[in-house]
């Protein structure tokens, strides 16, 4: 874990991928999109934890559809940049059978995280299962799964912000920063 001392060097050497506006803006077409789709669903969505949770508090209040809500918690990442085996907290319950299902995330990187609880709710016997992200990073690289609801597409850099974090600080920023290179 970084000292605040080190997380606000981090930050001062940061550069800004999107601003707050930019972020409010693709989130309130993200829930213009979604609601278009859902309306008349009364869809169970789930947010995956903790990364999310910034992405899903913006996004709920501007769905006008009625809807469950709901969590997992799988990981690649913990406090590190390096991502690795998806490890799972907490996976999708019984209330996801027969429902369609709208999962809520922060960012498609690679993809193996939203593949991996895509599957499980599959697999659980949701009716239907749709994947909204706040970012899609722009690797260059196939990946296991297609966001169906996507806010902005950003560089492939290690970003952070908005619910992402960098060595576990600043998840509560309201624009999207990259590393120093």
């Amino acid at each position: 874990m970084l000292s605040a001392e080190q997380a606000w060097k981090m930050l001062e050497e940061a550069e800004l991928v999107c601003s707050a506006e930019e972020v409010d803006r693709a989130i309130d077409r993200l829930a213009a999109e979604i609601t278009s789709r859902f309306r008349d669903a009364y869809p169970l969505v789930l947010c995956v934890m903790n990364g999310a949770l910034f992405f899903c508090g913006k996004l709920l209040p501007l769905l006008r559809f009625p809807l469950h809500l709901d969590y997992v918690h799988a990981s690649r990442y913990g406090a590190d940049i390096d991502g690795r085996q998806v490890r799972w907290k907490v996976e999708p319950g019984e209330m996801v059978k027969d429902r369609a299902v709208l999962v809520v995330d922060d960012i498609l990187d690679a993809g193996d995280t939203l593949a991996a609880i895509k599957a499980k709710v599959c697999e659980r016997g949701a009716a239907s299962c749709h994947v909204a992200v706040l970012t899609d990073k722009l690797t260059g690289r196939p990946k296991p799964i297609d966001p169906d609801f996507v806010g902005l597409r950003i560089p492939d850099r290690f970003v952070f912000g908005c619910g992402l974090d960098a060595y576990g600080s600043w998840r509560n920023l309201p624009a999207l920063y990259a590393l120093k290179q």
